[in-house]
């Protein structure tokens, strides 16, 4: 069960919230006006979402790969992009 909690409640209890996302493995959303604005969760759930987003972004450039086309540079696009 996900825990919400308002940012301004979240100031004054931080270290007891970040220990139920570190020991209880509980995500907690902050709320700001009754509207979610932002989650801590543990460093396992990051690491997992930053694997998951790796795995994506790897098929994304194998499909990328097989299409046909030109190539592009990506320093040519960076140069058109003022990069």
């Amino acid at each position: 069960m996900t825990i919400k909690i308002s940012t301004a409640d979240a100031r004054k209890n931080f270290a007891d919230i970040v220990n139920k996302v570190v020991y209880g493995k509980e995500p907690v959303v902050l709320t700001r006006r009754g509207q979610n604005v932002a989650a801590l969760v543990s460093m396992e759930e990051l690491e997992l979402l930053q694997q998951i987003e790796d795995h994506i972004d790897i098929e994304d450039a194998k499909l990328a790969l097989a299409e046909s086309g030109e190539n592009i540079q990506a320093q040519d696009i960076w140069k058109q992009l003022g990069l």
